[in-house]
């Protein structure tokens, strides 16, 4: 895989103080990669760092194999980048916006204005004034404006702040649709860990300042064990019959369920045992932790969610 981004031992001091310490981690074409921490971790530092906002106290960062420290205009002129919210001259049409950044970066055509209009919805309305452009219409406008100039990655930090459920769906099929069909790697710092988990191909946990965990997000989902919710009455009767038969079996009571942490072959034996004893059964279904559930597992083992 093409190494696009590529922190090394990425320090950051304000005064006597380390913001970020000693972060390294690397991002790949065509991948999506979740920047995920509590508030105050140090997801928006770095990522200033990553687009030259805030200088790198020691430590460097390379994107497309060019120094930021060293080499900073070679460097970001790969990135495109939308940090907060995308700024645009709301009096002006959104083509107008981007023709009038097309003439800062350089070597922008119209067909390649087109190009990024078209992929990311916009066609229909880019001639409007911005002004009566949506909150998501306007994030997709600020993505065509961070795409003209071919950037070899893309950096977002809370792209879908304030969006509504259809808006945040958009903007997730659009980064996808960017990494598979351009080749592109993308950097995604959200709180919102379903979407993440959703969105995108390997996430990094950073806490206090520290990488703690890079993970492919579909091995970070997997289960050593299944989990299963048995859903009888009377409850503590049912879980006493089951905690009696099934002594070596991981059970516990969540809300008005039991949690079972075990084999599927578990499940007809319990069953049995729960309709010899005159048990009622209503249910019983399979449990699937979420991003969410193994990001506070992780955050709480290596540190406790701040």
């Amino acid at each position: 895989m093409e190494t696009v981004v590529s922190l090394s031992n990425v320090t950051k001091k304000i005064k006597n103080k380390t913001i970020i310490d000693g972060i390294s981690f690397d991002v790949y074409a065509g991948e999506i990669f979740g920047f995920l921490g509590p508030n105050g971790a140090g997801k928006t530092t770095t990522i200033r760092m990553l687009v030259g906002l805030m200088k790198i106290t020691s430590g460097d960062i390379h994107i497309n194999g060019q120094s930021v420290k060293t080499n900073f205009e070679g460097a970001v002129q790969h990135v495109g980048a939308i940090v907060e919210n995308p700024e645009m001259y709301k009096f002006m049409s959104g083509y107008d916006n981007l023709k009038h950044y097309a003439r800062m970066t350089g070597g922008v055509s119209k067909e390649r204005i087109a190009e990024v209009v078209e992929l990311v919805g916009l066609t229909q309305r880019i001639k409007e004034q911005v002004k009566t452009y949506s909150l998501g219409m306007r994030q997709r406008l600020g993505l065509a404006q961070a795409l003209l100039h071919r950037p070899k990655v893309l950096i977002l930090d809370e792209p879908t702040n304030g969006l509504d459920p259809a808006g945040i769906r958009e903007i997730r099929d659009y980064l996808k649709k960017l990494a598979r069909e351009e080749n592109m790697a993308v950097i995604v710092s959200s709180h919102l860990l379903s979407e993440m988990e959703m969105m995108c191909d390997r996430i990094g946990i950073i806490q206090n300042g520290k990488m703690i965990d890079v993970q492919n997000v579909r091995e970070i989902m997997k289960e050593e064990k299944q989990s299963y919710l048995i859903n009888a009455m009377p409850l503590q009767k049912a879980f006493d019959v089951l905690k009696g038969s099934f002594g070596d079996a991981d059970l516990t009571i969540i809300k008005q369920s039991i949690q079972l942490n075990g084999s599927k072959t578990d499940i007809p034996k319990m069953i049995n045992k729960l309709v010899e004893n005159e048990i009622d059964i209503y249910e019983v279904s399979k449990f699937n932790k979420t991003l969410e559930d193994k990001f506070l597992e992780i955050t709480g083992e290596k540190g406790g969610v701040a």
